[in-house]
């Protein structure tokens, strides 16, 4: 039976990636809609998701990045 423990460690870094966004959104939106209203909600999810928009397109460049060298080093 083989491991491939940098697998696992990708695998884990995404799901408490995931995980740390659902918890902020849905967590986080959801106690300003209980203590402030629908209307704070909705800012409150318009101010999250303007501060992760630089956080996607940083890791949309990676991703293509790392595509760019993959293929170049194919050899």
């Amino acid at each position: 039976m083989s491991r491939d423990l940098r697998e696992y460690a990708r695998q884990t870094s995404v799901q408490l990636g995931v995980g740390a966004f659902l918890l902020l959104f849905i967590v986080g939106d959801g106690l300003i809609y209980l203590i402030y209203g629908k209307t704070a909600a909705l800012m409150g999810l318009t101010c999250l998701l303007a501060g992760l928009a630089p956080i996607i397109l940083i890791v949309i460049i990676m991703i293509i990045l790392n595509w760019i060298v993959k293929r170049a080093n194919r050899d």
